[in-house]
């Protein structure tokens, strides 16, 4: 997912520098607008997640700090390390629909700034 992202956001730039159609542009954004709401879903599922894996990993101390069971510490590490690369993940995730509101953005300027001149 995350080279998926970089390549699509590193090509929809590259698209928006080149557009010099109206009609261009709207294809651009509507194209865009989907991605925007399949980050957003991916987004909010791996936002779950990670919370899942936190109560979890919150269940498991707890329950390790009554049993005191070695085996249980060994079930905490493998879950922490998998709520760091899913915190890790999701950061990514967060900040890479925030820069596509940006291009969002930049693609309705441009699409104003080429109505503009049309007129």
């Amino acid at each position: 997912m995350t080279e998926y992202l970089k390549k699509y956001m590193a090509d929809i730039i590259s698209r928006l520098e080149k557009c010099n159609d109206a009609d261009e542009a709207d294809t651009i954004l509507a194209e865009h607008k989907d991605k925007i709401a399949f980050m957003q879903h991916e987004r909010i599922v791996h936002f779950l997640v990670t919370m899942m894996f936190a109560l979890i990993l919150t269940v498991f101390m707890c329950a390790f700090l009554v049993i005191e069971n070695i085996m249980l510490l060994v079930l905490i590490t493998i879950i922490l390390v998998l709520l760091a690369f899913y915190i890790k993940h999701y950061y990514f995730l967060e900040n890479t629909v925030q820069k596509m509101y940006r291009v969002y953005d930049d693609i309705l300027a441009k699409q104003k700034l080429m109505k503009g001149e049309g007129r």
